[in-house]
């Protein structure tokens, strides 16, 4: 565990808040100078608090209405049907998220679609073709909400 002192916290809590954020507004919000709040944000990165810059896409405008989990128990098990299925399922550009999982599922997928006859065709004619896939469970996203995390 890296150890953040109270303003360490702060700051990646503002950076949460508005990734895109300058160095001398967080600094003047925190009581840092421009310098020194860079310092500490460098220091962060180097650390590895953070792990890479990304943009948050606002799906529906993009034309993606629907989200959807899904739960994939493997019908077989093995390290090579593990990796197969963890290959051929990063390679699905619908797919945007592949956690492999304990419990009643195998792995827990993020699925974007245009709409549900588009998550249909997705689901139909490439996740259920992939290799080992046996057992398939949706769950669609009525509303998302963000909570901050445990800093």
């Amino acid at each position: 565990m890296i150890d953040l002192d109270d303003t360490d916290r702060a700051l990646v809590l503002a950076l949460a808040k508005d990734a895109g954020a300058s160095a001398g507004a967080l600094g003047r919000q925190l009581g840092l100078s421009q310098p020194a709040c860079w310092r500490r944000i460098q220091r962060l990165r180097e650390m590895g608090v953070f792990r890479k810059p990304r943009l948050d896409l606002d799906l529906e405008a993009l034309g993606f209405g629907v989200t959807v989990f899904l739960g994939v128990k493997l019908a077989t098990k093995g390290r090579v049907s593990l990796e197969d299925f963890e290959r051929a399922v990063s390679a699905i550009p619908e797919v945007q998220i592949v956690e492999h999982v304990l419990g009643a599922f195998d792995y827990r997928l993020r699925v974007v679609a245009r709409d549900i006859p588009d998550f249909e065709r997705v689901l139909r004619r490439r996740i259920m073709t992939l290799p080992g896939v046996g057992r398939v469970e949706a769950n669609v996203v009525l509303t998302e909400e963000r909570r901050p995390g445990p800093l």
